[in-house]
């Protein structure tokens, strides 16, 4: 991407105050501390702002995947990699507990939301009951823009969930943006445009951020020591109309899971258009660059002997997450560059001894000209041209890999496309560059 120089000046005013800190050491330090924004060192060129804007995806892969405490706070007397301890993210709100039928207000914080009713009487576990990333519950079986399930090598499809952090919960529950109602309500005031927060250096508070993961049914042929696990509740919820897909049952099961992708994107001061990390298992896939000859493996979703399967297609339908399937066969079509590649070195070496060394960092997009206000969108430059263009994890946006304009994963570009639930004519609402408010229900439909 060309440099800009009106985009290096934001940069250059965002420098003066930072202190300036030397390179990260070869061997960086690991804190729970989630980082309040990106520190910029300079000398400043868009390779190294890239270098920075990684160096904070990894910290706050760190900070998020700290053994936590009963109350979500880190364990700051434990270190991370703790065996079989919960993660501070694992502790924040998924979106079905946020967005309830009819448009109920959510539980508080810290009140405990309780198991779908199929899953009730197992052994306790984290629920996972989507299979993509999309809102409608019949869609849940799919990743974006209706491209398919990715199935792992056993023939079981992986399952999603999305999470927010309590900032960003508060964004939504005190405005009431959890009901189609609560959002009409907060976006018929014109000054309404943003409730998310980027957070402050300054004030030392941390702003909004969501996670999404991706998780694997662990079998006989995965090591779960290579694996952050954890006991889950896998839901799948019933279909009875048959112009929707498959007949299925609803059915709830008790099974151990392991972490084979997470997306971190945390809003920050200098990035209203938030920052998008995503980071992967090591064993999920080749790259289409390395020789098919030497793609040994064994891969979580790439089969190097399976040489007539198709490449990086969605499996046939009818799709039915109840049944084993063909698996998948996938590879990563941006390959990860050297200098992300040195940086995943770095922290895995710092990991060593833990199951997080068993993950890299694909990439991070960030915008290279960010608009100057964090609770007012750029009207001529909403995306704020982000870099990298394209950015794509092959757990979470396995179909639509790869560098073609208004096709191909971009965070920012597809994510700015999210609508609210208010019905106006031309939108004038404005969702952060976030889906989750699509999953808004009315409290005037009752079921």
């Amino acid at each position: 991407m060309k440099k800009s120089p009106r985009r290096m000046a934001n940069w250059s005013c965002t420098i003066a105050s930072v202190l300036a800190l030397p390179a990260i050491a070869d061997t960086p330090p690991l804190s729970p501390q989630i980082p309040f924004d990106v520190t910029v060192v300079p000398p400043v060129s868009l390779q190294s702002l890239q270098h920075d804007f990684d160096v904070l995806s990894w910290q706050t892969f760190v900070a998020v995947n700290w053994p936590a405490l009963a109350n979500g706070s880190p364990d700051t007397d434990a270190q991370i990699g703790k065996p079989d301890a919960p993660t501070v993210w694992e502790s924040w709100k998924e979106s079905y507990q946020i967005f309830l039928p009819n448009g109920q207000a959510p539980a508080g914080w810290n009140q405990p939301s309780p198991p779908p009713a199929a899953c009730q009487g197992l052994k306790s576990g984290r629920v996972l009951r989507q299979v993509g990333k999309v809102p409608d519950v019949l869609d849940e079986f799919i990743q974006p823009f209706k491209t398919g399930p990715l199935v792992d090598q056993s023939g079981r499809y992986a399952r999603n969930e999305i999470v927010v952090n309590e900032s960003m919960f508060d964004g939504i529950v005190d405005n009431g943006l959890y009901s189609v109602e609560g959002q009409q309500k907060f976006f018929a005031n014109a000054q309404n445009r943003v409730a998310f927060s980027c957070g402050s250096n300054q004030t030392q508070q941390v702003g909004s951020v969501m996670v999404k993961a991706s998780w694997k049914l662990l079998d006989g042929n995965d090591p779960q020591d290579q694996f952050h696990t954890v006991d889950a509740l896998v839901y799948t919820p019933g279909n009875d109309d048959p112009d929707k897909g498959p007949i299925i049952p609803e059915s709830c099961t008790s099974a151990k899971v392991g972490l084979v992708g997470l997306h971190i994107v945390h809003k920050t001061a200098d990035a209203p258009q938030w920052v998008w990390s995503t980071f992967e298992h090591v064993r999920n896939v080749p790259e289409k660059t390395t020789p098919v000859n030497e793609r040994k493996g064994p891969y979580l979703f790439y089969d190097p002997h399976a040489t007539g399967r198709p490449v990086n297609e969605p499996p046939p339908r009818p799709w039915n997450p109840s049944v084993e399937t063909t698996p998948s066969q996938i590879v990563r079509e941006i390959p990860i560059d050297t200098a992300t590649q040195q940086l995943n070195a770095q922290f895995q070496a710092a990991l060593k001894g833990t199951v997080w060394a068993n993950y890299q960092l694909v990439s991070t997009q960030w915008p290279t000209n960010p608009a100057n206000d964090c609770q007012v969108p750029s009207p001529t430059n909403p995306l704020g041209t982000p870099a990298p263009t394209f950015l794509a994890n092959t757990t979470l946006e396995t179909y639509i890999q790869g560098t073609t304009p208004q096709a191909s994963s971009s965070c920012m570009e597809c994510h700015n496309n999210a609508s609210t639930k208010v019905t106006q004519s031309p939108r004038t609402s404005f969702a952060d560059f976030t889906y989750l408010l699509e999953r808004a229900q009315s409290t005037s439909v009752k079921e």
